[in-house]
């Protein structure tokens, strides 16, 4: 079985509206400004877009506010082709950890980052439906910690149940991760070093833990 090219998917479904001369309306699940800058400049050339924050996975409060007013504040400093507008969801955690129970000990980019990919399209996939949107779909892809692959999956399986189709993706391509480094520098954003939850938290601290020993131990090697 061939691996699907999810880029070359995206760029036929752009000719094809463009040829039209339409502008679709997306519903865009959005997790972090630094991820969402390459895909708003990007696809704002072809949709009209309504970023959707919502992200109970977050801790703590203090992180996801702090997330909430830089993804704000860069909607407002960004220029667009079509409008681009924000829509910030309910934040409730409880809502994670019931999803996240008995998942606890899986390492990041497993079963529970699964069914947290999961749990956020799905609130978009409902909502772009109520709202009568073209498409949905989510920034998550644009990571290269994250499986594409399985977040189009996803919302594949949801576009079916809820009848709204899912705008296939995989923004890391066409140096889309690299520009959002570019653009994160350039609007001085804030760029978290764990994904948002407490478990992503506590890799990342084992990580730097394990640096910080390694280059104590090298120097006095």
């Amino acid at each position: 079985m061939n691996k699907r090219n999810y880029q070359k998917e995206l760029d036929k479904l752009i000719e094809r509206t463009q040829k039209e001369g339409k502008t679709p309306k997306l519903f865009l699940h959005a997790c972090c400004a630094p991820c969402s800058s390459y895909v708003m400049e990007y696809l704002s050339q072809y949709f009209e877009i309504t970023i959707f924050f919502y992200n109970p996975n977050i801790a703590p409060v203090e992180e996801y506010s702090h997330r909430v007013a830089e993804i704000r504040r860069l909607i407002g400093e960004m220029e667009f082709v079509h409008p681009v507008t924000l829509v910030e969801g309910r934040y409730d955690p409880k809502e994670f950890y019931e999803m996240a129970k008995g998942l606890e000990d899986v390492p990041e980019g497993g079963e529970r980052c699964f069914r947290c990919y999961r749990l956020r399209m799905e609130e978009a996939a409902k909502l772009a439906k109520e709202g009568g949107y073209d498409y949905f779909t989510t920034t998550l892809s644009i990571s290269p910690l994250k499986n594409a692959q399985k977040i189009n999956e996803i919302g594949e399986e949801l576009a079916e149940i809820y009848k709204v189709p899912h705008l296939t993706s995989d923004f890391k391509k066409k140096n889309g991760y690299k520009r959002s480094i570019e653009l994160s520098h350039e609007h001085a954003l804030y760029r978290q070093n764990y994904c948002g939850c407490v478990f992503s938290k506590k890799e990342a601290m084992d990580r730097e833990r394990l640096v910080t020993e390694n280059r104590v131990n090298s120097n006095n090697g």
